[in-house]
């Protein structure tokens, strides 16, 4: 892996990892297309609404409007080479947002102007902040109506808790917005032409004069708060130098001391140009981040920093199985060099593998490359074993980096096909579409032997079966979706599990004493030995384990797994001849299941934090119909002429939501909902469940 890197490859400081990130209609992916437009990637522009993107490009985003998967896509600025990821806007496919920030330097985090900061926009903000990836921000939409910077700005402040930059002003609003005042140079820029090729540059607009004055004030002060040279200069009345300027902006962006906000409309082709060139200035190259850590294979804490003369590592953080290639892996590349037809050793597994290709992607198109090195973003053919979240690296200097997060279905459906003959087709399809989304899983009933499709949202499974048809050729026949419920228990209960089998020759013997205790929501299973004087041989604890865990995985009620629970092994006894693995593993079972019956098991359901955006006139009907749904509702706002009510709504009362809230609001609210935790299922409807169950 010790090849030579062609010097323009080295160039790391002018390598720029970005994502664009938002709230669902935000604009993510117009200001996608008219930056490809810019940088000379596209000779037209592509519209939401017309179908015509590159980022958005599976038939299922086209049709929707929406973006469903991440697509990465490299392009030149300024010298600098950027690997761009458009993320998805909607909370069903927020894995692809974590995904992409994982492997990312920098992102632009894109506001709809008329709203500020959205539901969405939380999430995703602060996905970024767990990643602690640098952000500048772009106030998108200046042309809707309702339109307002400085509402969204302070919504920065108040909802995100951020230190917003303000770095550019609008010159007018909706449908009077004309262009934007760049504060650092105090000059005005306008776009003449109707494909914002061509900018003007001129004075400050003098009705606009004073408050550009008081927000350099406000730039130069926060400046001055982190470097002693400006505050110097500032103090004794001298001109800053413009690249000075810059270079603290730079620095304090990376540090995420603040975070600087431009301005524009993406579909009216204005306010891009400076925003790829803030992204140039201000967001991090490999070098300017802290050297990647991880693990070796025994634990001990390990660096690996951005050069081609270290060992080559990298994150395997995408799969995509295409039609035309088969299967590729999305790799972001920390350190050292790969070639095209040499091996990785996959950490993670502790797997060899050959790459018998290299891509540089653009979205769904691809270039064949012969090498890649350090902050590299590419895709590479041939790992049949690699995973999201596995580590490739060099077999002699072997790292493991940190993985994914990846949070748990909440709903599911049946779902079998429709002949015979689609079985296996089935079975293959499912297979790589887990391979593609680590956040949709696949179970098989054990009572009724069905197949349960799990994922994060209705419109995720429906997305996942439209492309079981188009893709894959396989009819379905689907059940109605299901609420992924769980059990706990309520009190502290001392169980024992004893398994004693005698049937001639050597017999079977396991017993256990286990104590169970409740744990606090979100907690999990956690398992504690607490043997002494070896009452159980030690080799035989690992087996009380699991067999405690498997029964763990179907609870008293109804059968659903059992969470939030804690099980400590204090006693119980083995017999010299007879004991064994499997009969302790029976005995754990065994106590575990008279413990889910004796220690008052309660149900536990999926509660959804739901955010509505309806017109006043709606308000009443719509807290009406949430009332009915055993809602909590936390709190109303306005935002504008809207109303926003935010409430806490059981998962099993909102099937079908879209259509109830247009049919309330004659299709002018909109809603957006996302995990929030597991409650207690009150005792009346909890009957209910477990009688259909």
């Amino acid at each position: 892996m010790n090849v030579k890197m062609p010097e323009k490859v080295l160039q790391l400081e002018k390598l720029r990892n970005i994502g664009i990130m938002a709230h669902i209609d935000a604009g993510k992916t117009t200001t996608t297309e008219r930056i490809l437009f810019y940088a000379g990637k596209k000779h037209a522009m592509g519209n939401v609404d017309d179908g015509n993107t590159t980022t958005d490009w599976m038939i299922q985003e086209r049709e929707r409007g929406i973006t469903i998967t991440s697509a990465s896509i490299s392009f030149d600025w300024r010298g600098h080479r950027f690997n761009l990821i458009d993320t998805p806007g909607h909370v069903d496919f927020t894995i692809e947002v974590e995904r992409s920030l994982r492997v990312l330097d920098g992102a632009i985090a894109v506001f709809d102007a008329s709203a500020g900061v959205e539901p969405q926009s939380e999430t995703v903000w602060h996905q970024a902040s767990k990643y602690r990836v640098p952000r500048i921000a772009f106030m998108n939409k200046m042309d809707k109506m309702g339109a307002d910077f400085d509402m969204s700005v302070k919504s920065m402040i108040d909802k995100l808790g951020a230190k917003p930059l303000v770095i550019q002003y609008p010159i007018g609003a909706e449908s009077a917005f004309e262009g934007v005042v760049d504060i650092i140079n105090m000059k005005a820029i306008r776009w003449t032409d109707e494909l914002g090729t061509q900018m003007e540059y001129s004075d400050v607009p003098s009705n606009l004069s004073e408050k550009v004055e008081e927000l350099r004030d406000e730039l130069m002060t926060q400046l001055a708060d982190i470097d002693d040279e400006i505050l110097q200069l500032y103090l004794d009345g001298e001109n800053v130098p413009i690249e000075k300027i810059k270079s603290v902006i730079r620095r304090g962006t990376i540090e995420s001391r603040f975070f600087p906000v431009l301005c524009g409309s993406s579909f009216r082709n204005k306010g891009v140009q400076p925003l790829i060139d803030a992204a140039v200035d201000y967001l991090p190259s490999p070098l300017d981040l802290p050297p990647v850590f991880g693990k070796d294979p025994d634990g001990k804490d390990i660096i690996r920093t951005p050069s081609a003369d270290e060992s080559f590592s990298a994150l395997a953080f995408k799969i995509f199985s295409d039609p035309y290639v088969g299967k590729l892996t999305y790799l972001r590349v920390y350190s050292g060099i790969l070639e095209k037809g040499s091996y990785v050793y996959n950490s993670t597994k502790r797997t060899k593998e050959r790459v018998s290709r290299l891509l540089l992607m653009f979205a769904d198109k691809r270039e064949d490359i012969d090498y890649v090195g350090p902050g590299d973003i590419v895709a590479c053919i041939g790992l049949k074993n690699t995973r999201t979240g596995d580590t490739l690296c060099d077999e002699d200097n072997p790292i493991i980096l940190e993985s994914l997060e990846v949070p748990d279905p909440v709903i599911s459906i049946a779902v079998e096909p429709q002949s015979k003959d689609d079985e296996q087709k089935l079975k293959d399809a499912l297979v790589r579409l887990m391979d593609e989304d680590p956040t949709f899983r696949v179970l098989i009933d054990p009572e009724s032997g069905e197949t349960i499709l799990a994922g994060m949202g209705e419109l995720h499974l429906e997305i996942i079966i439209d492309r079981l048809l188009r893709e894959f050729n396989v009819k379905t026949q689907v059940g109605k979706p299901q609420v992924a419920y769980r059990e706990t228990i309520s009190v502290p209960v001392d169980a024992e599990g004893k398994y004693i089998r005698q049937s001639g020759g050597r017999g079977q013997y396991g017993h256990v004493r286990v104590k169970f205790e409740p744990l606090e929501r979100g907690s999990g299973f956690t398992f504690e030995n607490k043997i002494i004087g070896g009452t159980i041989p030690k080799e035989y604890i690992p087996a009380v384990e699991d067999g405690i865990k498997e029964a763990l995985s179907s609870g008293s009620l109804g059968g659903y797994p059992v969470v939030d629970i804690k099980a400590t092994l204090y006693d119980g006894s083995y017999h010299e001849v007879d004991s064994s693995e499997i009969a302790f593993k029976i005995a754990g079972s065994l106590a575990t299941k008279e413990a889910l019956t004796k220690g008052k098991p309660k149900m536990m359901e999926p509660i959804m934090e739901l955010e509505i955006t309806t017109p006043t006139e709606y308000m009443g009907d719509v807290v009406a119909d949430l009332n009915s749904k055993r809602a909590q509702i936390t709190s109303f706002d306005n935002r504008g002429n809207a109303r926003i009510i935010k409430a806490l709504v059981p998962l099993g009362e909102l099937f079908g939501y879209a259509t109830i809230l247009r049919s309330l609001s004659q299709g002018r609210a909109v809603y957006t909902m996302k995990f929030s935790h597991y409650s207690e299922v009150p005792q009346s409807f909890a009957d209910k469940i477990i009688k259909v169950k």
